[in-house]
């Protein structure tokens, strides 16, 4: 089955609800299973749960089936995500405009690419989408 990851924050901004319906629209289509994902920053002491995770998504979009939670917790952002990424074996990672900025400054600093959805892309065996804009 196609996997759909989408990484977030919590509690969810108005970019992780845009990325979200993105991701959403994204495993309909392609008729995959959907795996939520924040990163639980070691230094930020946030302690949040799969169920926080669940119940606001939830809230939000209401349930969603063939969807998973996942709170993982790391020290680098980027790097906590690519590791679920590889590890969910992952066909497609949906992320937000605002967060495909950070990606490309942290691989500007190791790569000359200037596209990131094609560096993560090579780099993850998967497709990248960024999400839209708000309208």
């Amino acid at each position: 089955m196609t996997q759909v990851v989408v990484p977030v924050r919590y509690p969810l901004s108005e970019h992780s609800r845009r990325t979200l319906e993105t991701a959403i629209a994204v495993a309909d289509e392609r008729d995959a299973a959907l795996s939520v994902l924040h990163v639980d920053l070691y230094q930020s002491n946030q302690r949040v749960t799969q169920a926080d995770l669940k119940h606001a998504v939830e809230a939000t979009f209401g349930p969603l089936d063939r969807t998973r939670y996942a709170v993982r917790t790391g020290f680098l952002v980027e790097e906590t995500i690519l590791d679920e990424v590889a590890t969910e074996d992952a066909d497609v990672v949906v992320i937000g405009r605002k967060q495909a900025g950070r990606w490309r400054r942290m691989v500007r600093r190791i790569t000359d690419e200037p596209d990131v959805a094609q560096y993560l892309g090579d780099q993850l065996d998967c497709h990248v989408v960024a999400a839209p804009r708000s309208g």
